[in-house]
């Protein structure tokens, strides 16, 4: 039996410094929170700040140990995990007076569960022995929020010895995953996002930790962040033939999320959750049939039937109605709510002049960039100091980072060692070879473009908490950059870890934007902008690329055709007339794009 969750929502990760010790401060009230941990320069300032500010004693692990980067973030880690059970355990054992953290732990919980409705009848009985045992009862069932930890697969770069040869099994991926496995980390999930990397999925076979027990329980589960059903069952069917159960699939939008986008071929959420609510089942018997025989090859104990799989959700979550709808309808297992709790100071890590920001923005503030140096899109908030002094560098001539992490590094096109593209050597090299190109001075400036948006995220998404808790790890370095998803400009005020709670369950109202689209329009919106921009920035695309973006055209038809249906089932009850309305522009747009490209091709 897998440890139950008191809450139905998640805090998915952030950056890195963002929600870095976002399970230290609310998973002591049963919610579930997820860190990154491959900057572990920013993950021994965090220990650093937490063993001091708890009278831990702290003893500073250099880089030039050997397995450095394990033991930081082992270490980090095992410190959390005590913090958590520290605090959780004085909430548990004080008593229920007004205002108390133990009445604050239950007051948050979702009304419609089992834990809050006997925490209701607690307050309302008068009988001093049923008072008793319910109280007995309460506590009996409090549980703690898990401690979630997010690998990025595609940062993986290798860690050379003196001489220059890669060490076995301690690429940055790797490395991270170890740490994880051998950390003190209890009823907690390994989170793997960006797509498959056959090296760190087949290094996962070495870890028992992450094996069931004898009942089925996992202390340390497996969660795939995925785009769609297909993706889930490729990378669950090959983790699978290795005796690795996923435990979670994590469905996030391709283009409404913060950070990193992998836009799906026009494939919308609303499609992708249905194919995997009908196709559940078959879900778990097609990775059981591998799974199973797996761990017998193994010398393990099999099992008789399959362990349970959630499917979870996450990207552009606005309201009380649209969770109920992915709750009720979709049936999934909890939704992530993360860009709003940006502005939840008890919540995430945000410096003072990123979060005055966060709570000004507005939609032409939140663009998909080409800042990210792994070369897919990026949400970004616009006005950071890292944008300032990304321009004021290419103002003096002098544009790209010192690069002083590494971590992003995986370009070789002009040496042999991999750089990183918002590198001020890579930016330099390129500019030159695109000087001396014959290309168009159309293609020059977009590919100029491309080369100058490119920024040190590293630095800038480490920042903010160094900057917070004056922790800094990198000198001469405090740029700040922050990746929200378009839904930051439907709230402006910080709010508290109450006030959050009580928005998502419906009991209030947080957000400011009147005529917000449902989250289902807002991503159609966003899949044709993205669209648009692909067809924008290619000058003379090939025949093949004429026929992806019509198979993106039918797709988004489809999707558009798929909200109808539940227009008129009445599920999409929440001002159907707006949304139809919607649905009806965007496939108007939508047939012009496809007869525009017909006329190309």
């Amino acid at each position: 039996m897998q440890i139950s969750t008191p809450h139905n929502f998640h805090i998915p990760v952030m950056g890195l410094a963002y929600s870095i010790d976002s399970p230290i401060k609310v998973a002591c009230y049963g919610i579930n929170s997820a860190i990154s941990i491959i900057e572990d320069n920013l993950v021994e300032a965090m220990r650093k700040h937490y063993s001091q500010k708890n009278g831990e004693t702290y003893i500073p692990i250099s880089a030039k140990e050997k397995d450095y980067r394990v033991k930081r973030i082992s270490s980090y880690l095992n410190l959390m995990q005590s913090l958590v059970n520290s605090k959780f355990e004085k909430i548990k054992n004080s008593s229920f007076t007004l205002g108390s953290d133990l009445m604050k732990y239950f007051e948050m919980l979702p009304d419609t569960g089992d834990l809050k409705r006997t925490f209701q009848e607690f307050l309302l009985t008068k009988n001093p022995l049923e008072k008793e045992c319910l109280w007995n009862l309460l506590k009996e069932k409090m549980e703690p929020g898990a401690i979630e930890v997010n690998i990025m697969t595609k940062v993986d770069k290798d860690n050379l010895d003196k001489e220059d040869i890669p060490i076995p099994n301690a690429s940055d991926a790797l490395s991270a995953l170890r740490a994880y496995a051998i950390s003190d980390l209890k009823n907690s999930s390994i989170i793997f996002s960006a797509g498959m990397n056959p090296r760190l999925y087949n290094y996962m076979e070495n870890f028992r930790e992450l094996d069931a027990d004898a009942s089925g329980h996992f202390h340390k589960k497996v969660v795939i962040k995925v785009s769609d059903y297909r993706s889930a069952i490729i990378q669950g069917k090959y983790l699978a033939k290795k005796g690795i159960w996923v435990s979670e699939f994590r469905i996030e939008s391709g283009l409404n999320c913060g950070g990193h986008v992998f836009a799906t071929q026009g494939l919308l959420m609303g499609p992708i959750l249905n194919e995997f609510k009908e196709k559940k089942e078959e879900l778990l018997e097609s990775l059981f049939s591998l799974y199973n025989p797996a761990i017998i090859a193994k010398g393990q104990q099999g099992f008789s039937k399959p362990h349970a799989v959630k499917i979870t959700v996450q990207g552009g979550i606005g309201t009380s109605e649209e969770d109920n709808l992915l709750h009720n309808y979709y049936k999934v297992d909890s939704t992530g709510w993360g860009t709003p709790f940006l502005l939840c100071p008890e919540a995430t890590t945000v410096d003072k002049e990123t979060l005055q920001l966060l709570l000004n923005s507005k939609e032409k503030d939140v663009v998909r960039s080409q800042s990210s140096p792994l070369g897919v899109g990026f949400n970004y908030l616009k006005g950071t100091s890292a944008e300032t002094e990304r321009l004021n560098r290419i103002e003096k001539g002098a544009p790209g980072s010192p690069c002083t992490e590494k971590f992003l590094v995986s370009n070789t096109e002009f040496t042999k060692k991999p750089i990183c593209t918002a590198s001020r050597k890579y930016q330099k090299l390129k500019i030159k070879q695109l000087e001396e190109s014959d290309l168009s001075e159309i293609e020059y400036q977009q590919q100029k473009e491309d080369v100058l948006s490119k920024e040190c995220l590293c630095v800038g998404l480490s920042n903010s908490a160094a900057l917070n808790y004056e922790v800094p790890f990198l000198k001469k370095q405090q740029a700040v950059t922050i990746c929200p998803g378009p839904n930051i400009v439907n709230f402006s005020k910080l709010s508290t870890l109450r006030e959050m709670s009580d928005h998502i369950y419906g009991r209030s109202n947080l957000m400011h934007q009147k005529g917000r689209p449902h989250m289902f329009v807002r991503e159609i919106e966003l899949y044709i902008d993205f669209l648009e921009q692909q067809i924008t920035r290619t000058q003379n695309p090939e025949k093949r690329m004429l026929k992806n973006w019509g198979t993106f055209c039918n797709n988004l038809i489809d999707g558009i055709d798929y909200y109808r249906e539940l227009l008129k089932k009445q599920i999409l009850d929440n001002n159907p007339e707006e949304f139809e309305s919607s649905l009806k522009k965007a496939e108007l747009t939508i047939m012009k794009l496809k007869d525009s490209l017909l006329k190309t091709s």
